[in-house]
Formats: structure tokens, sequence, C-alpha cells
């Protein structure tokens, strides 16, 4: 069913810090384009896409959709379906933390929240055991060590291979990678958003700590949730992720943003390539970066996106080009995800 030529060599695989894990520099992500509202059978076209030309990975969390949940369900029945043979050859992630069902316990960092949903989120994939396991954001009100306990718990039930963290600040991220090595678990993974257009991974340093601590970074939203592509140069189009009431990128954002992407359009164009392969050429750059997770509408816009790897190795010139247009900054305002 699957090209046999899937591990020909055309997809670049990259070790997860200094782990025994080797992750496809593109990831496929879950978060848009595969809930209930959206078409089943182009969600399995793409996921049997992704594999053929040797996408590995696959990232959800609890809350993907929309609805919450019906993106792990969505691809719990596509695994069970299509993938029923290949289990050993994937990598599935999903984290918990942010709000999922009502009550006082469905969401945030307590071991109540995060055992419950993992519990869930394997009922909705129909696996027994998920491959990395996320704290999905820090929990300002609940000790680190609660947290991380329940990842450790994890861990140890068998439910989970590996832990990572997400979209934690740097002070706190070294605190839970400590506490986490205390209890005899390491931190794998950590989980970014990161492109030209939001750059904080850098500005605070936690890139270079993660390098330097042997710790894999996945980083999210490399094409800025599509405003790093040519469709937002002209303005809102119909039925894009700005215009959708469920989505979370707002027309205003893409306003703000517009001066920075007809300049850095010009400057992809200027060098023989398309915004989105500048973009995820970019982000990929760093040593510091083990994979990029995308999205996908359809199979057309994910081969796309995969033919970035084909572009040349930016210069020094042109990434110098790109500090110009994108400095570095402070991280932007709320990445909660």
């Amino acid at each position: 069913m699957f090209d046999p030529d899937r591990y020909d060599g055309r997809m670049p695989y990259r070790r997860c810090g200094d782990s025994g894990l080797l992750l496809p520099a593109i990831s496929l992500g879950f978060w848009h384009n595969f809930g209930r509202v959206d078409d089943f059978q182009e969600a399995r076209k793409i996921m049997a896409r992704a594999f053929d030309r040797g996408i590995t990975h696959f990232d959800l969390a609890n809350n993907y959709g929309p609805p919450a949940g019906s993106a792990e369900e969505n691809v719990g029945r596509i695994l069970a379906e299509d993938f029923i043979c290949h289990r050993d050859e994937l990598i599935i992630s999903t984290k918990a933390g942010h709000d999922m069902w009502r009550g006082p316990y469905g969401e945030w960092g307590s071991r109540k929240h995060l055992l419950a949903s993992l519990d869930q989120s394997l009922k909705r994939l129909r696996l027994s055991y998920v491959d990395i396991f996320y704290s999905h954001r820090p929990d300002p009100h609940t000790r680190l060590e609660e947290t991380m306990s329940a990842l450790a718990t994890a861990v140890h039930s068998g439910k989970a291979l590996y832990v990572g963290l997400s979209k934690y600040p740097l002070k706190r991220l070294k605190k839970a990678v400590r506490i986490l090595k205390d209890m005899g678990i390491r931190c794998l993974v950590y989980q970014p958003p990161y492109s030209m257009l939001n750059r904080w991974p850098e500005s605070a340093g936690i890139l270079e700590w993660l390098e330097d601590e042997g710790i894999g970074c996945v980083v999210f939203s490399p094409l800025a949730q599509g405003m790093l592509t040519p469709k937002y140069l002209a303005g809102i189009p119909e039925n894009s992720r700005a215009a959708r009431p469920e989505g979370f990128l707002q027309p205003e954002q893409v306003a703000a943003q517009h001066a920075k992407l007809v300049a850095l359009s010009e400057l992809a164009t200027a060098h023989g390539m398309p915004l989105n392969h500048l973009a995820l050429r970019w982000a990929l750059r760093s040593p510091a970066v083990t994979s990029a997770i995308i999205g996908a509408r359809n199979v057309a816009q994910l081969d796309d996106s995969l033919d970035a790897l084909q572009s040349e190795t930016l210069s020094a010139g042109l990434l110098a080009a790109i500090d110009s247009i994108a400095p570095p900054a402070e991280r932007d305002k709320d990445t909660n995800t």
C-alpha cells in the first residue's frame, strides 16, 4: 500500500538531541485541518502521502480539532485502518495541559489532568502507548514536582516511551528538566513556536541551552500559521485560517506583519524560491532544531512544503538580509495553542 522506497534518502532524519531517536526534518502536525469539521478522506490521503515521503512523526494534542479531541479520533481511525502493520515505524506524540473538558480537572498541570488526559488520548488514538507525551504548557499554580511526576508516571506505566515539554520559559524549563532527571526520567524534546516572525527561542537563549543539554527541539508554526506563504500577501483570502471563526490566527495579526511578509516574499523571489520554502529552510538552519512541524489542508500543500527540503542551503548573505527584515525579538504575546 505504501511506497517501498519511502526511506530512500529523500527525507533527512535528524537525531533528537543526544538521544537514540531519529526524527524526520519535517513532521506532520494535526493542530488544524484534521478535526470533525474537516474532510476525513482528505486527512487520510495526507497521512498516507506524508508516510510515503518519509514522514514518520505525527504530532497531536488532546485538544486538537475542532472540536477538541476529534483530531485524535480521526488519526486513531486512520492508524487502525491504514497503518496497523506500520506502528513500529511511527513516532506518535500527544500533549495535555490546555482546556479540554469541563470542571476543575480539565486543564493545566495536575497529575489528575495529565494522566486522565493521556488515558483519554490513548482511547481516541486506539493505541496502547504514545511515543512522546508532552506537558503542553507550564501551570503557574501547580508545583513543577507534581507535573513532572505525572510525566514520569506516564513512562513508568508504559503509556509513553518519552516525555517532552512545550512552551516553558527558560528558567522554568531548566527546573523542570532537573526535576525529571532526579526522578530518573530524561526530557527528550522541547516544543516551541518558531519562525522568522517569532524568534523568541533565540532571544531567550533556549535554542543554545537545548543544544548544550543534548535535548531535541521540535518547532511548530514555522510558517507562522500560513502567514509565511504567498497566501496573505494581497489580504485575507476567503476560507483561509485567518478568515475561519474557529482559527487562532486573527486578521489583525496578519495586518501587523504585512510589511514584513511583503519584504520577505520579495527576498525569497530574488533568491529563486517561494516564501514558504525560505521559511522552512530558515527554521531548520539551526543545529538545535531537530524537526519542524507543518500542517496541510490537502496533499498538494503537503508536497509543496516537503519540496522545500530540496532548496539550497541558505547563504550567510541571505540570512543577514532576513535578520534585517525580521530581527530576533522578545517572546511574542500569547503562544498558548
